[in-house]
């Protein structure tokens, strides 16, 4: 027996699949399939509804649901890994639905689209991420149209601990209101720990969507399956603890630095990764600031307290280890603190409304300098943690190539160190790396996919690789890929650090790639060493003219390094050389820039 499309209800793909599952069956098991079936509907009329892309009114007249667009603007991709989460459900449920990132988004298609879903991270001090630019600034361009017609809602990632906390979600919740569009759903700013409050803003458009649909047709998102129940295996919810195979110091004798070379153990975890991705570690606060922070407040530290709102219980003195943030102060939460504190020097610091002195006074301190300066404190423990946010997950840099190193992943983490206010501070994860992870340990992990930062797909193409410290870290997974590959394709590495003799990261692999032409040139700058302070711009610079020729002839240029100094320095410089050697104007060199960038042949990946 074989099925036709012409005379079913199926299309080709479902008949295809009906076809091949019959040629299996024997007739008994036919038979069986058929009573199976049937049982369903014994007793039962059956009721038919319309088809999910129609609404009924006035009882008879069929109309078409609006059409969805989802964009996202992603920088380490959490708001592209939920707009494709979003969107798959939305399928699920027989939406019409179009996904894009911002980039790739025609954006004189903007005045057809019907109903418009947006999720965006804020990059920097309340900057657009890159694959957002370009649509952000068409937004608040003359060339905007009027969306009268359309409706919208944003979901905004960010972390509250900057002063433009989601400022980039807030930027396009505004401009698309005034542009003339309505607010299908409030806009939710989520914080490091974004997945509920995520799930929370998705359920909310979904429901408003869904009353457009025959309510008989439609379920209520909380009556099926937890929208989060098909994640992968090992995710974000849900991290593979893996094992320490390695935890070397990169620095030689004689350093003021301490880089942290790890290797662990993903063997089972199925945990793919590409480079260019990150990996997400779950740390855990150090133990002697936890106990002394439990002391200042005289807290019982067996006391059992939640840790969320599923109801799950720990003690007191485990849940400050591992689960909240106790190493910075964000306003919010100074904010709430001064709720149970009465405290008037606190009152007074938030009243003056002196962002500048509150940002003073949060700069290199912790939750133990501000229990010691504001109290006294009322309230119990569990209402003094409930104003804590989650320690945030670390993201950094995957130096391996999964090729190079099946079941394994390699990360460089530089320990973070330092003087404040009368006392010795260290961070969170990487002192716990430097510290207090041994071989044979096991850190929470999981992959973090990062589209934005990744090899060409053309083997031949040329990459111009520019990082500084510990930025150097994805430059070691693209050589080893290549390596793997076998790509022909040219490699410049430029690398800056502060002594040659101790901090030359990986600087043997880096010899024995140049030798075996996997890289074929390579700069550094190491700032110490020289009576003038040298850095990778300075090298780029020396280099211009070859730099821009290798540019001309396709050259993708990647960034990776401290946000602040090194890469605006660097993309000053590259403007510099573009201007000089391109014989542009700065406007111009600033557009070549973009569409370098446009085309995904500039790429960054900044902390």
């Amino acid at each position: 027996m074989q099925l036709e499309v012409m005379n079913s209800p199926f299309n080709q793909e479902q008949a295809e699949l009906l076809n091949r599952l019959l040629s299996t069956l024997t007739d008994s098991q036919k038979m069986w399939l058929s009573g199976y079936l049937a049982a369903p509907q014994a007793g039962a009329a059956v009721k038919e509804y319309p088809p999910a892309t129609e609404t009924i009114k006035g009882g008879n007249t069929p109309q078409q649901t609006r059409e969805i667009t989802i964009l996202y603007g992603s920088h380490t991709g959490n708001c592209q890994s939920l707009a494709e989460e979003f969107t798959q459900k939305l399928k699920q449920e027989d939406y019409n639905v179009t996904l894009s990132s911002m980039d790739d988004f025609k954006t004189k298609a903007l005045k057809k689209v019907e109903d418009l879903l947006i999720l965006t991270s804020t990059h920097g001090d309340g900057d657009p991420p890159d694959n957002a630019i370009t649509f952000y600034e068409f937004l608040y361009s003359k060339r905007a149209p009027k969306l009268d017609g359309l409706r919208f809602s944003v979901l905004s990632l960010g972390d509250s601990s900057y002063e433009f906390f989601c400022q980039t979600g807030k930027d396009f919740d505004k401009r698309l209101s005034e542009l003339g569009g309505e607010r299908l759903y409030d806009r939710i700013d989520c914080d490091l720990d974004f997945e509920e409050p995520a799930y929370q803003w998705f359920e909310g458009v979904f429901e408003k969507l869904n009353k457009e649909k025959d309510t008989s047709a439609a379920q209520p998102l909380s009556s099926r399956e937890n929208i989060s129940a098909d994640l992968p295996v090992y995710s974000r919810a849900n991290p593979f603890h893996a094992e320490i195979l390695e935890n070397i110091n990169l620095n030689g004798r004689g350093s003021n630095k301490e880089t942290r070379h790890l290797e662990l153990d993903l063997e089972g975890a199925q945990l793919d990764y590409q480079p260019g991705d990150s990996l997400g570690i779950y740390p855990e606060n150090d133990s002697e600031l936890v106990d002394q922070l439990i002391a200042e407040m005289n807290w019982n530290p067996e006391e059992s307290v939640p840790i969320n709102k599923q109801g799950d219980i720990r003690s007191l003195r485990e849940a400050l280890h591992s689960t909240y943030e106790i190493t910075s102060l964000t306003k919010p939460l100074v904010e709430k603190a001064a709720k149970l504190s009465e405290n008037q020097d606190l009152h007074k610091l938030l009243e003056a409304n002196d962002s500048k002195e509150l940002k003073d006074y949060m700069y290199g301190r912790d939750l133990l300098d501000l229990v010691k300066d504001f109290g006294p404190w009322s309230g119990s423990a569990s209402e003094f943690l409930g104003i804590l946010r989650k320690i945030p997950v670390r993201l950094y840099s995957i130096a391996s190539s999964s090729k190079a190193n099946p079941d394994e992943v390699h990360l460089t983490i530089g320990a973070l160190r330092y003087d404040a206010h009368g006392r010795n501070r260290k961070g969170v994860c990487s002192g716990q790396c430097a510290e207090r992870s041994q071989p044979g340990d096991r850190l929470p992990v999981y992959v973090q996919k990062n589209s934005n930062f990744k090899l060409p797909e053309n083997h031949a193409t040329p990459i111009i690789m520019i990082g500084a410290g510990t930025g150097v870290a994805p430059y070691r997974a693209f050589l080893e890929e290549r390596e793997e590959e076998g790509a022909e394709g040219k490699s410049w590495l430029f690398f800056g650090e502060q002594h040659f003799v101790s901090d030359f990261l990986y600087q043997t692999e880096w010899q024995k790639w140049l030798k075996d032409g996997v890289l074929t040139k390579m700069d550094v700058a190491f700032s110490r060493d020289t009576e003038e302070k040298v850095y990778v711009q300075h090298r780029m610079k020396e280099k211009g003219k070859e730099l821009f020729e290798w540019i001309e002839a396709g050259a993708y240029i990647y960034v990776c390094g401290d946000e602040k100094y090194m890469e605006k320095d660097v993309q000053s410089t590259l403007l510099q050389i573009i201007q000089e050697e391109g014989k542009l104007s700065s406007e111009e060199a600033e557009d070549y820039l973009n569409q370098l960038r446009k085309q995904k042949r500039y790429q960054r990946d900044v902390y």
